[in-house]
């Protein structure tokens, strides 16, 4: 908090803090600050949101949700999603690497879990969507931004106005579109690291009714760690990006937008380092341990590169490298009949992912390779009428079709100190002696293949029955089939006979085949009463509820000696959320101020969630599974100032409560594995990844300097967030810190157009964790990705 406090303070001296954002038109989205209001004005532009599927403004949309336009994305340095959270509070990011990536909002959403592998067969709760678009893998929200235009996160359940069913929230981002007019930006960045990031744009018309749009950004970065053992930087940054764009517009009645777009990231990526060695509450055999004088590290007479994870070193002796890329083409369709727009959305994307890890994040050769080539690829088909105009009667409905096909190879290898590290010197009962090549080579190969197909209609009318007083009812049902096979086996490793020892391996990897299938139809509906008590003062309640089908375990089960499942099953429950909302939205002081506040509560019975198999003989497996009931209540605030008509302040503060409200038979902590019991009672236990308080504090400033031709600009944003559990068992020995990120940047804009700004990310350097991850084995060894070092760089923009 002194960080913050801090911050607020730098705020305030330079007069920096968030411009309000602008609009979103239709056929068009364009940003407009404080800065850009007449000469002699001073007030907020008002922002338009496309949230309820047509264009309004944000202030009279009785729900809560956030915007950030594409200028402040621009001014804060803000180029992915990781660092978007730390401009929206509610908003929550964890990415060990593309693949793990995990949203969650106020909480809820994807499971942040401290040792896993992505579940192809576990749905997202936070809608992510481009251009209206539903992207169905978190990992295609890892990659840099490209030319946005606009970014609105939504809370709350969202299946009566998107395609697909979003339980948490959603993430609603918009590009930049084709215009008639001539137009196009330059950017390029340099800075610490070796941190080099060229962006480009260009629109214009082709004919009288034809316009094109191309964009792209390239991005590269040294790594912020090093590995001691080959010399090598670790975790750079290396990713590109393209997007073409054509709209086609025969008249005021009728347009069409064609998209096609790449995303590449290929780097030495991504690994952690040393954080600290649980200890346990429970008598468990000492040499088990990671740590001490006859623990593991010790036996293999291993001592890590530093016990400081702010040193940023690691000693990893297996592969690392990601290779990824995502892409599609979507066709939007828009006719104006009278009194409603009918709107068409035609999309095919794909998504590639390779990547080698060391995921022992050791330099003692346990796993030598382990990697999940995936090829996922998406259709989808959304036909949606919705009213236009200011009437007593209004209205979105829509029918929606989606399919994905995801098809993994799961590899693990292990090494030659695996069997000692893993199993111990002797096993079973009878102490039988453990030879220490028994793993040396040992491995599983496979394929999994899942496959779903969405179906749903749905619709929201909203009545205004007296003049101020507005009902809004919405519906949605939907029917999904889904279906899972998960086959692999295993290789490798020395011959034996001795049942004892074939136990023991199979402990540690053992080849499965199962499939399974989910076929689930759902009602889900949301109910809204909205007062506009003034002209300037929106008050609102809603009630809605929420539905995702059920999910096919895609990662493996864990397994009993007879190899039955023993602690989870191929298909898990669906997911049933309950929302309550209220809220106060206002403008104030002649539009100089917007203050919008609200409360909120949610209760999800059988949430879906990746968890860990922590008995004592298991390698922590994991797996999908059902938590009987979880909830989540708080109060979020925002307020934006224009203090001037140069200079405005933002603030946003979240409260949340989240926490597993019943979980009688959870996994247990790593502190108390080796219990007698194979479960723990986690009932009260918090959320994993969400901070009881988060904030954000920031602004803009510019001062025009007429001998100079041009403007000095100035722009900071603090970001503030308590402390948070790093893993879903409430384990003290994964507990996030507190901290504080403060960003900011001074610069010169030019009259004709072009800019020179100097940023910081990090600007006090402050060191914290990112995430955690538990090592595999149950050794009580806990890795954490470090905070980024600060960045310093020089940047400039041109606009034509």
């Amino acid at each position: 908090m002194r960080h913050l406090l801090c911050a607020a303070s730098l705020i305030a001296l330079t007069s920096s803090a968030y411009a309000q954002e602008g609009a979103v038109r239709p056929g068009h989205a364009a940003v407009s600050t404080a800065g850009d209001v007449d000469a002699g004005q001073i007030g907020l532009p008002e922002i338009t949101v496309t949230a309820r599927r047509r264009v309004e403004d944000a202030q009279r949309i009785p729900g809560s949700l956030s915007v950030v336009g594409g200028e402040l994305l621009d001014r804060s340095y803000t180029v992915n999603t990781q660092q978007l959270s730390q401009l929206v509070p509610s908003l929550n990011y964890s990415s060990a690497n593309p693949r793990n990536t995990a949203f969650t909002i106020r909480g809820l959403g994807s499971s942040v879990v401290a040792v896993s592998q992505a579940n192809d067969g576990l749905e997202p709760g936070v809608g992510f969507y481009v251009d209206q678009v539903y992207h169905a893998r978190p990992a295609t929200a890892a990659f840099d931004f490209s030319d946005i235009g606009q970014v609105e996160v939504l809370r709350g359940p969202q299946g009566t106005l998107f395609g697909k069913n979003s339980t948490a929230g959603a993430i609603n981002m918009t590009t930049r579109a084709p215009t008639f007019t001539p137009e196009a930006t330059e950017e390029i960045t340099v800075g610490s690291f070796n941190f080099v990031q060229a962006k480009a744009a260009a629109s214009g018309p082709i004919t009288d009714t034809l316009a094109f749009r191309i964009s792209g950004v390239a991005t590269r970065r040294d790594g912020v760690i090093d590995n001691v053992r080959t010399g090598r930087d670790q975790n750079q940054i290396g990713n590109q990006a393209v997007r073409g764009q054509l709209l086609f517009k025969p008249s005021e009645m009728f347009q069409v937008k064609l998209s096609a777009d790449f995303t590449n990231f290929q780097s030495n990526c991504c690994t952690q380092v040393y954080y600290r060695v649980a200890t346990r509450d429970v008598p468990r055999t000492a040499t088990r341990q990671f740590a001490g004088p006859t623990g593991l590290a010790a036996q293999f007479n291993y001592t890590p590169p530093s016990t400081n994870p702010y040193d940023r070193v690691t000693d990893i002796d297996a592969s690392l490298g990601v290779d990824t890329n995502e892409g599609g083409v979507a066709a939007i369709a828009d006719w104006t009949l009278g009194g409603a727009t009918l709107t068409s959305v035609s999309a095919w994307r794909f998504w590639n992912w390779d990547a080698a890890n060391d995921r022992d994040y050791t330099g003692i050769p346990i796993q030598i390779e382990q990697h999940i080539p995936s090829r996922q690829d998406q259709y989808s088909q959304e036909l949606r009428l919705a009213s236009n105009g200011d009437h007593a009667l209004s209205y979105v409905g829509g029918l929606y079709f989606f399919r994905q096909r995801v098809e993994g190879r799961p590899i693990s290898i292990y090494g030659p100190a695996a069997a000692r590290y893993l199993i111990g010197t002797t096993t079973g009962a009878n102490a039988t002696p453990v030879p220490a090549n028994l793993l040396d080579g040992y491995g599983t190969d496979g394929r999994t293949d899942f496959q779903s197909n969405s179906y749903a209609a749905f619709g929201e009318v909203n009545w205004r029955p007296v003049d101020r007083l507005t009902l809004t009812g919405g519906l949605r049902y939907t029917y999904e089939h889904k279906t899972g096979t998960y086959d692999t086996f295993v290789f490798g490793g020395p011959a034996t006979t001795s049942p004892a020892l074939v136990t023991a391996r199979l402990g540690i990897l053992r080849g499965q085949t199962y499939a399974a299938k989910v076929n689930d139809g759902a009602l889900t509906g949301r109910a809204n009463i909205a007062w506009q008590a003034t002209d300037t003062v929106l008050g609102y309640a809603s009630y809605a509820r929420g539905e995702k089908s059920g999910g096919i375990n895609m990662s493996g089960l864990p397994l009993n000696d007879q190899n039955l499942p023993a602690l989870g099953t191929a298909v898990v429950r669906p997911e049933k959320n309950t929302a309550y909302e209220v809220g106060l939205k206002t403008r104030l002081f002649d539009n100089r101020l917007t203050f919008n506040v609200d409360a909120f509560y949610t209760r999800v019975t059988d949430f879906q969630t990746n968890v860990s198999d922590t008995r004592a003989a298991a390698a922590l497996r994991t797996y999908l599974a059902n938590i009987p009931r979880v909830t989540s209540k708080g109060v979020e605030a925002d307020a934006v100032a224009a203090v001037t008509r140069d200079f405005s302040l933002r603030a946003s503060v979240a409260y949340a409560d989240g926490k597993y409200d019943r979980y009688p038979t959870g996994p247990c902590p790593i502190e108390l594995i080796g219990n007698t019991a194979a479960s723990c009672n986690l009932s009260g236990t918090g959320l994993p990844g969400l901070p009881k308080w988060s904030a954000t504090v920031g602004g803009d400033y510019v001062l025009p300097v007429e001998t100079l031709g041009g403007s000095l600009i100035a722009h900071a944003d603090a970001n503030y967030r308590s402390k948070q559990f790093g893993d879903p068992t409430g384990s003290r020995f994964t507990t996030i810190g507190s901290y504080t990120v403060v960003n900011g940047s001074v610069g010169y804009r030019n009259s004709k157009g072009w800019e020179l700004a100097v940023f910081a990310r990090n600007l006090f350097d402050r060191d914290y964790i990112q995430n955690v991850t538990i090592q595999a084995g149950n050794s009580g060894l806990i890795l954490a990705t470090p905070s980024d070092p600060r960045t310093i760089g020089l940047t400039f923009r041109a606009h034509q």
